[in-house]
């Protein structure tokens, strides 16, 4: 079908028709599911665009395209309602990423776990802090993205989640409720991730990247301080002088490249390729620890599979808890069995 068989009327016709029908109706009646990106913006309300498109196409054409019919993004039926004057924006506001809840949440926590409204200045706060971290994409952000009424209402989800709470608990996600027990069993530290996400933003020490750009974090580790704060240990970790200078120390007082946790040598399994090799790793996490300048008595070496199971979940073992559980390990199987072997991919220096 070619671009411009539906015209404004019959967008208005059948933004009628939703409006008269209900959304959940409509896209029902339709064959649609609900928008994932773009919505029409028509006088204060919300539509969605692929379905009032499809639609739309009834009124001149006789029948309603279905839903693989056209494209709902850019270039079709996008390019037909902005080219009949209708305003077309980013859908719903996306996920509260952790970086998010844990500012959010802390909010929360120093108002004694009591939601705020959005003409609370705390609140207007919070929202400036969400927009300066910009945990998404500007074409990914719906202009109502992290502002006052959406920043209040997230401090009523957390709320409503917390053990004293009396009420019905709200609509928040199940990342809510974890962000929250981590603040309930480890309150002191995650107060200091928030303060420290708070002040890097505001200072611009901290540059956050948008969740689409950050491969820094997979789904096999657990950062309870946030993707943000998260980067910037492993951007310590990454500092080639310091893992030099560590290592010239290590080896100055007699020790062994091996790994702290486990014993691994990359020189005796691997000769002359893994010789000199070992990842670095900085014991006490940035949210714990704060900035400032890094001993080299914060610094461990470990292997690449030790770096992992640290990093692996919440709170992170140190490695010498690594090395006991590795020597229970052993114990319960048997000092047959191969030792620990190294990951066969990382990132780390």
């Amino acid at each position: 079908m070619e671009k411009g068989a539906i015209s404004r009327d019959d967008i208005l016709k059948t933004l009628q028709e939703y409006d008269d029908l209900g959304a959940e109706s409509f896209l029902e009646l339709y064959g649609f599911k609900p928008a994932r990106k773009f919505l029409i913006l028509h006088d204060g309300k919300e539509y969605d665009s692929k379905a009032v498109a499809g639609v739309a196409h009834k009124h001149s054409q006789g029948r309603a395209l279905t839903w693989d019919e056209l494209s709902g993004g850019v270039g079709h039926a996008v390019d037909w309602l902005k080219r009949e004057g209708f305003q077309v924006g980013v859908s719903r506001s996306p996920k509260w990423t952790r970086d998010e809840l844990v500012l959010a949440c802390d909010v929360v926590a120093r108002n004694d776990w009591q939601g705020l409204s959005a003409s609370d200045p705390r609140v207007a706060e919070l929202s400036d802090l969400l927009q300066l971290l910009a945990a998404y994409p500007p074409e990914q952000r719906a202009a109502e993205y992290r502002n006052r009424n959406g920043a209040a209402y997230k401090t009523l989800n957390i709320a409503s989640f917390h053990p004293d709470y009396k009420g019905r608990p709200t609509n928040g996600g199940q990342l809510d409720r974890e962000v929250l027990q981590d603040f309930l069993d480890r309150p002191a530290e995650m107060a200091r991730a928030a303060e420290l996400l708070r002040e890097g933003l505001r200072s611009g020490a901290l540059q956050p990247v948008s969740l689409s750009e950050d491969e820094d974090l997979d789904d096999d580790v657990s950062a309870p301080e946030g993707r943000v704060l998260y980067r910037r240990h492993r951007t310590r970790e990454r500092n080639k002088g310091l893992r030099k200078r560590k290592i010239a120390s290590v080896l100055k007082q007699g020790g062994t490249l091996s790994c702290e946790a486990c014993g691994f040598d990359f020189g005796k399994v691997y000769g002359e390729r893994g010789k000199g090799y070992i990842e670095c790793h900085h014991v006490v996490p940035l949210h714990v620890a704060g900035e400032g300048a890094t001993k080299l008595s914060d610094l461990a070496l470990i292997c690449s599979n030790c770096h992992r199971m640290i990093h692996r979940s919440a709170p992170w073992p140190t490695p010498a808890e690594l090395r006991l559980l590795v020597r229970e390990q052993e114990s319960r199987q048997g000092s047959g069995l191969p030792g620990p072997r190294p990951a066969t991919e990382s990132a780390d220096v």
